[in-house]
């Protein structure tokens, strides 16, 4: 009888610490879900934004450029909704095909960012070519779409200090500004540019909003203290010259190092991946989604060796 019921008796208790310890971080799985809650909710605003401006625009008269503002806010928020929810979800559910596809996307955005990067510092010439007609189709529309002309207005008087695509007398190309609009209408604003291709006057406290009236007509040699005589095209590229180069080479060398860094010594815990993964935000929800995925699956394969 007692060794009938030591046969049937349940697995030894030496073994149960292997069934039941977990092997999944909590640390790791909530850091992934409160962070990437935060990006779908921010997803999600972008999102709802794009759409209510474009239903309050009317869609069908969003300008037909690529870089229409209520366009570029519906791509993005609907990118960074998807990211979000992938991430969210793969790590609340533990569920290892959204953590892959997490990863991927993100992996995937920060290649991307990259290649542009490459390709701006390789084919600056060829970039600058192509974005020329694009560029001139703008200013071409500037008076028909109030969120392209406050676009525009911001990069020529609050970014890159400019005007036009290539000099100021790319404006001519407007309706609006043409000198031939004097001789037909008397527009005031004929042979004017915007007034954020003004420089700042210190002895206005606001600004003037008609300082660019008539300065086509003016001396080129007394325009330049007028209005920024440079172009948007040459402006933008000094700036990725100043600025974009020695950061992107530093970024793509951390993470070209990291990356290799991380393949050979595999992290398991949050806290490692967070000082491994700390020069990216992206190679460490990278990192994160793929701790997280290599727990997961570990944990199934006990299930797998120790079923109920």
């Amino acid at each position: 009888m007692n060794s009938s019921n030591e046969s049937s008796s349940p697995a030894p208790v030496k073994f149960l610490h292997l069934i039941d310890r977990s092997e999944v971080s909590l640390a790791l799985k909530y850091l992934i879900f409160i962070f990437n809650i935060i990006v779908w909710l921010i997803g999600l605003g972008l999102l709802a934004v794009g759409v209510w401006a474009a239903q309050q625009k009317n869609i069908s008269a969003i300008t037909a450029t690529f870089i229409d503002p209520v366009r570029l806010l519906i791509i993005i928020g609907a990118i960074v909704f998807v990211v979000g929810f992938f991430g969210c979800v793969g790590a609340l559910r533990e569920n290892i095909i959204l953590l892959v596809l997490y990863a991927v996307i993100v992996g995937a955005i920060l290649l991307l960012v990259i290649a542009a990067a490459v390709i701006l510092f390789i084919c600056r010439d060829w970039v600058k070519r192509s974005l020329r007609a694009p560029l001139e189709l703008t200013i071409e529309q500037y008076r028909d779409d109030p969120d392209l002309q406050n676009l525009i207005d911001w990069v020529q008087a609050d970014w890159l200090q400019c005007c036009g695509v290539d000099n100021y007398r790319d404006w001519d190309r407007n309706i609006y500004f043409n000198c031939s609009q004097q001789n037909i209408d008397h527009s005031v604003e004929a042979c004017a540019v915007p007034f954020s291709c003004c420089r700042p006057d210190p002895t206005w406290p606001f600004k003037n909003m008609q300082c660019g009236y008539g300065v086509l007509q003016q001396n080129e040699l007394d325009i330049g203290n007028v209005i920024y005589t440079k172009g948007c095209l040459e402006q933008g590229d000094a700036w990725f010259q100043q600025y974009m180069i020695p950061v992107a080479g530093a970024v793509v060398a951390l993470g070209v190092i990291l990356v290799i860094y991380v393949t050979i010594h595999q992290q398991r815990h949050c806290d490692r991946a967070l000082r491994q993964c700390e020069v990216s935000i992206e190679i460490l929800g990278m990192c994160c989604a793929a701790n997280l995925a290599a727990d997961v699956r570990r944990q199934k394969s006990k299930w797998k060796r120790f079923p109920n």
